[in-house]
């Protein structure tokens, strides 16, 4: 299956054989087939825990049917490709493409604490002034700080999109499992820097609903908010519930969250203008809330909450604007907590990319965090759909 727009070409494949040398060789048949014996300049490898013993054989594999090009790739609980998104069971998923006017520069980042820092080994890999270029990253969670990287690379390199997801196939440190080329790694990040990638485009959808009104933080001190406009956290969050419906009563006691604003200039705020934080705990003594990131005095937040309807209704409302150019091939990185748990239903986020813009190729995994830009920046993300759409095009829409 494939589009072709002009001279890029994009394949994927999946594959649920028992054998993992065998899926590895379908799927990325299937995602080689529409290239027509061209080289991909950039091609992913997803393959699923079940096959964590084979994985030395099917890269070695996988690299000599490529024939060149770049290769990243990692082991995940939960794989996408094609059409389907496969969960908790033996798959491998492929996505290649020919990617002309672009240059891939793969890297490898490592990160070690020191005295009274950390520091990141391979970042003069990552280049900070690269035009109409797009950063796809996949890292351990277990090693690798992704936030602090993207902290470093807003400040120095503002308006670089970095889209990718945090590898998912080892549930205790130790167990991931990064691909790049014929390498394979178990802690860091892997990726690739896309330079001149003209007409590509990062979504990303969070998945949430907004809930009361808008507050300021008037006293916060690390993850911890003390104050919303003037009264304690905790008041904030019991009066929300004793106005709120009934239904939104049940999905704040499933989990309630907390958006942050990502803008203070806007005179009024809506959907993708707040990063998605969890309310990881309460402290009645106090009044207070923390939440899953730093909480900063004078910024503006929301409660929000998420169901599945919520969810769906937020990726469809993303991908609509985007629907105006045709879309060659998607990269997708799914959060692990969405799938058929959240959904009820096989398929739904890959389903809907494909609604969006026609059986286009897609491929990737279901992350254990979700990397992509909000507002312009960038962020590690939780129960999200981070999606990299590639286009023809001379005007750069990143």
């Amino acid at each position: 299956m494939t589009t072709r727009l002009a001279s890029i070409r994009v394949g994927a494949g999946i594959s649920t054989r028992r054998s993992g040398i065998a899926a590895a060789e379908d799927a990325l048949g299937a995602a080689l087939a529409p290239l027509n014996g061209a080289i991909p300049d950039l091609a992913f490898l997803f393959v699923a825990p079940q096959f964590e013993d084979e994985l030395e054989s099917i890269v070695e594999s996988v690299n000599a049917s490529l024939g060149g090009g770049t290769l990243l790739g990692c082991v995940a609980g939960g794989v996408i490709g094609a059409d389907r998104e496969v969960e908790d069971a033996p798959a491998v998923s492929a996505w290649a493409a020919t990617l002309p006017g672009v240059t891939v520069r793969p890297f490898t980042l490592t990160y070690a604490e020191e005295e009274e820092h950390g520091v990141f080994d391979g970042l003069e890999e990552v280049p900070t002034r690269a035009p109409d270029s797009v950063l796809v990253m996949l890292a351990d969670p277990y090693t690798f700080p992704a936030h602090l990287l993207l902290e470093h690379l807003n400040e120095h390199a503002p308006g670089l999109p970095v889209v990718g997801g945090m590898a998912s196939g080892g549930i205790v440190a130790g167990r991931t499992r990064l691909i790049v080329d014929d390498e394979i790694l178990k802690e860091g990040a892997i990726g690739a820097i896309l330079e001149g990638a003209h007409g590509a485009t990062a979504v990303v959808s969070q998945g949430c609903r907004p809930v009361g009104e808008t507050f300021a933080i008037t006293r916060a001190e690390r993850n911890v908010v003390f104050e919303l406009g003037g009264q304690p956290a905790l008041k904030r969050v019991e009066e929300l519930y004793t106005t709120a419906t009934e239904r939104d009563q049940l999905l704040m006691r499933r989990g309630l969250h907390v958006g942050q604003a990502t803008t203070e200039l806007k005179p009024e705020l809506g959907r993708g203008d707040f990063v998605i934080r969890n309310l990881v705990g309460v402290d009645r003594d106090t009044g207070a809330i923390a939440i899953s990131d730093m909480a900063e005095v004078g910024q503006t937040v929301q409660f929000q909450v998420r169901d599945a309807e919520s969810a769906r209704e937020d990726l469809r409302a993303m991908l609509e604007p985007e629907r105006l150019d045709p879309v060659a091939g998607a990269l997708l990185f799914s959060c692990n907590g969405r799938g058929q748990g959240l959904f009820g239903q096989p398929d739904h986020d890959v389903g809907a990319v494909r609604r969006a813009f026609g059986d286009i190729p897609v491929a990737g995994f279901f992350a254990a965090g979700e990397l992509g830009p909000v507002a312009g920046r960038n962020f590690v993300h939780g129960f999200t759909a981070s999606i990299l759409l590639f286009r023809n095009g001379s005007a750069s829409k990143l």
